[in-house]
């Protein structure tokens, strides 16, 4: 064996070794994220796809039933469909109206040169009202008989909705309140349009653009990637809505009951049901975890879809402008 070769065995050998230390030491700082990712989210993931296909109550041990519970949700439990649907319905609109009216006040109040800051702290404050004290309170300020927004609209002789009490009024109620609290994307939104350079604005003015060409084509293209988190993050949220229809439901309906006691979610007929209250409903009251499971990944599912969807579509319209 030659000299030549006895010092490119070494190098390979040392270079192996160098790149083994590399790969513990990229290990060692991932490994926070590793174990939260392990902990938090792939064992639940893997745990739920298991009992999905096992009948178990918490109490016994789960026993293997195929595709029963996938059956039972799908064609046998009532609550399912409409629950699908009143989740999509304010997925689509729920969101979307936030997103525009966020980014409307946030554009207004950059736009105030005087007391901007008292009209920041109005429109912020309502988000840090607690959920369930702010759905009180939009559940008395809507009651059909003694509210005082139906009130005003009575003496205008403007018609008077049931609001929570009425199907066809109880989305857009909820609507209305996740609008009162419009604080969080409302300072996102005011903080992207701040960085948009006026310069782009003064050479669009010289042009003789419009306001909503100006809009269009230069405060658009600068905050399209906050208007994509806030897109994301809100279709994310609402997937996980539960207390907001929980309690209108429980108050509007009159039940006010104890920790003991049940609940049918959903009044007024099953207009405000989501799936989060079904998964509840299901795996801590009627103690029918494989069910649950089943919706918990229907819920996940439709998550990563509308989030694979928003990015691919914000993927083409990049390469588009480019």
């Amino acid at each position: 064996m030659t000299t030549d070769t006895v010092r490119s065995k070494r190098r390979r050998s040392g270079l192996v070794a160098r790149r083994r230390k590399q790969a513990l030491r990229n290990a060692a700082f991932m490994s926070p994220w590793l174990i939260g990712f392990s902990v938090f989210f792939a064992y639940p993931l893997i745990s739920t796809v298991y009992f999905s296909f096992m009948k178990y109550d918490g109490f016994r041990p789960p026993v293997f039933n195929g595709l029963d519970n996938w059956t039972y949700v799908f064609s046998e439990y009532r609550m399912f469909w409409p629950a699908l649907q009143n989740t999509l319905w304010l997925v689509l609109v729920m969101v979307t109206c936030r997103v525009v009216f966020g980014l409307g006040v946030g554009m207004l109040i950059t736009r105030i040169r005087t007391g901007a800051g008292v009209f920041r702290t109005l429109f912020y404050l309502p988000y840090l009202a607690p959920p369930v004290a702010a759905t009180l309170a939009f559940v008395f300020l809507l009651n059909p008989g003694t509210g005082p927004v139906n009130s005003i609209l009575e003496s205008i002789g403007l018609p008077t909705p049931g609001w929570f009490t009425d199907p066809a009024w109880s989305k857009p109620a909820l609507t209305a309140l996740a609008l009162w609290g419009i604080g969080d994307l409302m300072v996102i939104f005011m903080a992207a349009l701040l960085d948009v350079p006026k310069e782009q604005y003064e050479a669009a003015e010289l042009d003789g653009a419009s306001a909503w060409q100006r809009f269009r084509f230069v405060t658009l293209p600068n905050i399209s990637p906050i208007v994509m988190f806030a897109v994301v993050t809100g279709v994310i949220q609402t997937m996980q809505y539960y207390t907001q229809p929980l309690v209108a439901g429980k108050v509007a309906s009159g039940v006010i009951g104890g920790s003991g006691q049940q609940f049918e979610p959903g009044y007024p007929e099953k207009s405000t049901l989501t799936l989060p209250q079904l998964i509840y409903n299901l795996g801590f009251q009627r103690f029918d975890y494989g069910s649950a499971a089943v919706i918990a990944l229907v819920l996940f599912v439709l998550s990563m879809v509308f989030t694979a969807f928003l990015m691919r579509r914000r993927g083409g319209l990049m390469q588009a402008g480019e």
